[in-house]
């Protein structure tokens, strides 16, 4: 059963509120969400499809779900499905030969997928509304939609606290640049987390977040009691037909309190010879990765180290396109993920030791979340900017992190975590340090 209709613009941040509200009434629920009135005149999103897709299920979890990377070989046009889910981090070991040995305390399956029972749709302003399900229709989803009664809550507290201290960050990023001199990686993501126990509504919490910062890969991802709440700005790959696009971004700067301010920051990330090199590390990784599934001579940079504004900072981003050779999900996603700008470089190297001196799995953080339509296309964001919550455990997590090059600062690196933890609420976000 399908039905289009058209949304005024000025109904489309309503529409979004009732589609969280929704997802509390559904075991499994995906919403992504391109916030393209701030971004439709940005080049860099372009490639931007659809202005929202969401997709909700209360079928059993193992009924018309993928929960292995082996199942995605099943994935193909015959089947003429929508799947909506994610890739977290640690698929990494069914890829490549490699483990993920630390504690983790969210609990999510490496890899999920389903099929949609509701699946919500729009692109320029149409929504189209399909149901897979003979026991719900139009009429009366639309009247449950129109009689949530949605709390406009401005704000909310959270409270975190660092997995590690300071010092053994620093100490830390210290002993991955004397790898990186001696030669046994050039570039490497170090992550770190803040936590905390506790009991938070997730659907008020991505809700405040997604208003407060509006961005291009937002998503909000409900797998029965873990909840992922993105604010993602990267795009991983998507794919359309045969041209296969990834945007990999490394280069931050905070934005300026005046208009002169905010001009001279974005001119010193644009010259920033370090985080020019941090940016072309990985799109020669990103070349390499992509020339494994390309045709020959295919593989492009649109876009070296071009620099894009969102709510709260600044960003440089390059864009590679390709021609693929193969239309495999399966093949695509063993030759590209984990994505570079979250591992470094040489990526296998550089995971090694991710997991050697980061203290906790990333879990679905730098994964992935998004969708692989009928036709075979899909669109996947870079899990970052996120908070990952567990409400049977009432455990709460957010990850930050950045490049380490032989050129990087610790403080500063570690000042920039600082940043991004503050960067996704705005408001009534306390940090305790260690």
């Amino acid at each position: 059963m399908q039905k289009s209709i058209s949304i005024p613009a000025n109904e489309i941040e309503s529409l979004k509120e009732k589609l969280i509200e929704y997802a509390r009434e559904n075991e499994l629920a995906c919403i992504l969400d391109s916030n393209t009135p701030y971004f439709q005149n940005t080049g860099n999103f372009s490639y931007n499809k659809y202005d929202i897709i969401a997709g909700f299920s209360n079928k059993p979890i193992h009924e018309n779900s993928i929960s292995e990377f082996i199942e995605l070989q099943e994935v193909s046009p015959e089947n003429s499905e929508w799947y909506l889910g994610y890739l977290s981090y640690d698929l990494k070991n069914s890829i490549e030969s490699l483990q993920s040995n630390n504690s983790g305390h969210l609990d999510w399956p490496d890899i999920f997928f389903f099929t949609p029972e509701v699946l919500f749709l729009m692109a320029n302003g149409v929504l189209t509304v399909t149901i897979q399900n003979e026991c719900i229709e139009h009429t009366t989803l639309f009247h449950r939609l129109n009689s949530y009664s949605i709390s406009r809550l401005t704000h909310y507290t959270i409270d975190l606290y660092p997995r590690i201290t300071k010092n053994e960050y620093l100490r830390n990023v210290g002993e991955l640049q004397q790898r990186i001199r001696r030669g046994d990686i050039y570039e490497i993501n170090f992550c770190q987390e803040f936590y905390n126990h506790a009991e938070i509504d997730p659907y008020a919490v991505y809700r405040i977040m997604n208003e407060s910062s509006p961005s291009p890969f937002s998503a909000f991802f409900k797998y029965n009691d873990k909840f992922l709440l993105s604010a993602s700005p990267e795009r991983f790959l998507k794919k359309e037909n045969s041209l296969i696009i990834s945007q990999p971004m490394k280069g931050t700067s905070a934005k300026g309190v005046t208009i002169s301010e905010d001009h001279k920051l974005k001119t010193r990330l644009s010259d920033d010879i370090k985080e020019q090199a941090e940016n072309i590390m990985i799109v020669d990784l990103v070349r390499n990765d992509l020339s494994r599934i390309a045709q020959r001579n295919s593989v492009h940079v649109e876009e070296l180290c071009g620099i894009y504004t969102f709510p709260h900072i600044h960003q440089m981003i390059s864009t590679i396109t390709a021609q693929l050779k193969t239309n495999s999900f399966i093949k695509i996603i063993s030759a590209t993920f984990p994505m570079g700008s979250m591992t470094g470089a040489p990526k296998i190297e550089a995971m090694k030791l991710i997991e050697q001196y980061e203290s906790v799995k990333r879990g679905l953080y730098s994964g992935a979340v998004g969708y692989i339509s009928p036709e075979m296309n899909f669109d996947f964001n870079v899990v970052i900017r996120s908070l990952q919550y567990n409400s049977k455990k009432e455990y709460l997590s957010y990850m930050v992190g950045g490049a380490i090059t032989a050129l990087s600062q610790a403080e500063k690196e570690y000042e920039e975590c600082l940043a991004k933890v503050y960067g996704v609420i705005r408001t009534n976000k306390r940090v305790h340090y260690a």
